[in-house]
């Protein structure tokens, strides 16, 4: 994938400092893609984790203590663990938060829309001729199928970038080899 088959927002720098990032990345470290959406929802989870969860397991480990021998105090155990836990995924999300790419959609001037990170696309499963479905494709951190909201990592997500409506493919998946029809590319 080149760099011009998503666009990387202007506000990126504005949001990496927000976060306390640099906004560059180290050559190291992985390019997390995110929508404006999918990137508010790491800094409100981060900002929880940090505001609240934070002082939550220190209230915990305090009352745990207060109970005496360590050795043996199944509380302190639990809220050391959560603890441990609470900064791994604070350093995650602070990781993240500071590798962002903010996406936005890219208009093709080719014939009709092309399929980017971002881009929400309706299609029918030739193969099963299922109904139609429509999902999102956005970065790895934000997928999620339960929310129509699939990766740009994943089998067919990977398959129909660059593609346009109308055109139908054939991606191979989990399940086999699949033909998929492009109905729509929003």
């Amino acid at each position: 994938m080149s760099d011009d088959d998503f666009l990387i927002d202007e506000d990126l720098a504005e949001a990496s400092a927000a976060s306390g990032g640099s906004g560059a990345s180290d050559d190291d470290e992985e390019l997390t893609l995110l929508t404006r959406e999918g990137l508010k929802k790491l800094k409100e989870e981060l900002d929880e984790l940090k505001n609240v969860r934070r002082k939550e397991v220190a209230q915990r480990l305090k009352e745990a203590i207060s109970y005496g021998d360590l050795s043996e105090n199944s509380e302190y155990e639990e809220a050391k663990n959560e603890q441990a836990f609470l900064e791994g995924r604070v350093l995650e999300l602070e990781r993240k938060i500071k590798n962002a790419k903010i996406i936005t959609e890219r208009r093709s001037e080719k014939r009709g829309k092309e399929i980017t990170v971002g881009s929400t696309v309706t299609f029918r499963n030739r193969t099963k001729q299922s109904d139609e479905e429509s999902f999102t494709i956005v970065g790895a951190t934000e997928a999620d199928p339960f929310d129509a909201k699939i990766s740009n990592e994943s089998p067919i997500g990977k398959a129909l970038l660059s593609h346009c409506s109308g055109e139908t493919i054939n991606i191979d998946t989990p399940a086999g080899l699949m033909r998929y029809e492009i109905l729509k590319v929003q």
